[in-house]
């Protein structure tokens, strides 16, 4: 038998390392090897057995959780994935920990709702599955693990929110429009990627897996630190040259077009590749409604979400890159594209932004 995923649980409420642990629990390839209700606690036990991926709270008694993670990254790199309030508060100071090394986030309030756990459940064991496999500084973690996914829902595909293209995609214009999919690893990846960009960029617009009302903190960041104005998309947002939509968490975005301009519709619907927003819907979308003035790109990520709207992308006279697997945190959604056919072009993180305005300057 495949050998399973440990996973370490630090909070400091007891209810919710319960929960969190029959979540886990429930997915045959997760162990739970032990839970803490503090970071010294937590550090006794690694010293014991190191987890394969830790999951942390941010508020706790004697130490926080952004401390410790700091510590641990400096001495003993492992997977973290962070726990916090759906608040605007607890989103901000996520996006700290996402700098200081976490590899993804869960939101506490939905651990805790009982009666509202299963999409949830689902996100919370993909999430831990996804960081078992992220690459660390000082770590290298072995993809050896399956990386299907074993939830107990079926896994949709993008014929959930939208039939396939029919071959009827708008005709080459001088205006393109870039489409981004991204998960594990994908928030510093795309700060990486959009600081590069110039303020006259094709217009963009990005599906990164994260939960609701975290992606408007994560656009807020950006849209200080980038010279392109960033934003968390709202339903019939224009596309406009220089700026950057971000699908809202727990929404799907699709690319819609009236004559020569785009627009994205935001709406709810099923998980698609288990995942909502969904990299499937929105490639598929451009695949139908750009064509051959779309640029398609997939960077770091577990699973296979993007990898088939990819190939839809390209037969549709797209341009289709993939982040290499040297520079993502997680290579499974360049590689599953890759594997699929439906990418033309394998590039480092830092070429990606240079070849975005090639693309730019070529239409």
């Amino acid at each position: 038998m495949a050998k399973k995923i440990r996973v370490l649980i630090i909070d400091d409420s007891a209810s919710v390392r319960q929960t969190l642990a029959a979540v886990l629990e429930a997915d045959p390839e997760i162990e739970v090897m032990g839970a803490a209700s503090d970071p010294f606690m937590a550090a006794r036990k690694i010293q014991e057995e190191v987890p394969d991926v830790i999951t942390l709270d941010v508020e706790m008694p004697r130490m926080d959780g952004i401390t410790f993670l700091r510590k641990l990254m400096l001495q003993r790199p492992i997977p973290v994935v962070m726990c916090s309030s759906l608040t605007e508060a607890g989103s901000e100071t996520l996006l700290q920990a996402l700098e200081a090394g976490a590899v993804d986030v869960i939101l506490k309030a939905k651990i805790g709702a009982a009666d509202s756990l299963a999409d949830d459940a689902i996100r919370i064991r993909e999430v831990v599955k996804s960081a078992s496999h992220a690459r660390l500084p000082s770590v290298r973690r072995s993809e050896a693990r399956s990386a299907s996914a074993a939830g107990p829902a079926k896994k949709l595909t993008a014929d959930a929110m939208l039939p396939p293209p029919s071959g009827r995609a708008m005709a080459k214009t001088t205006e393109m429009v870039v489409c981004v999919g991204a998960s594990t690893g994908g928030t510093e990846a795309l700060r990486e990627m959009l600081e590069a960009l110039p303020a006259n960029a094709p217009g963009m617009v990005i599906v990164q897996h994260m939960p609701e009302k975290f992606t408007a903190a994560f656009a807020k960041r950006l849209n200080g630190l980038c010279e392109v104005e960033v934003k968390e998309a709202a339903d019939g947002d224009p596309v406009l040259r220089g700026h950057v939509l971000i699908a809202p968490g727990d929404r799907h975005m699709l690319l819609e077009r009236q004559g020569a301009r785009y627009h994205v519709s935001v709406k709810t619907g099923p998980l698609v590749s288990r995942h909502r927003p969904s990299v499937d819907v929105l490639f598929r979308s451009a695949a139908r409604a750009a064509g051959a003035n779309a640029m398609g790109v997939i960077m770091t990520g577990m699973g296979d979400d993007g990898a088939r709207g990819m190939l839809e992308m390209k037969q549709a006279g797209a341009y289709t890159v993939a982040q290499d697997e040297a520079s993502s945190i997680v290579f499974g959604m360049p590689k599953e594209a890759i594997a699929r056919g439906g990418v033309e072009r394998i590039l480092p993180l830092d070429q990606i932004a240079r070849e975005v305005l090639l693309m730019q300057a070529r239409s």
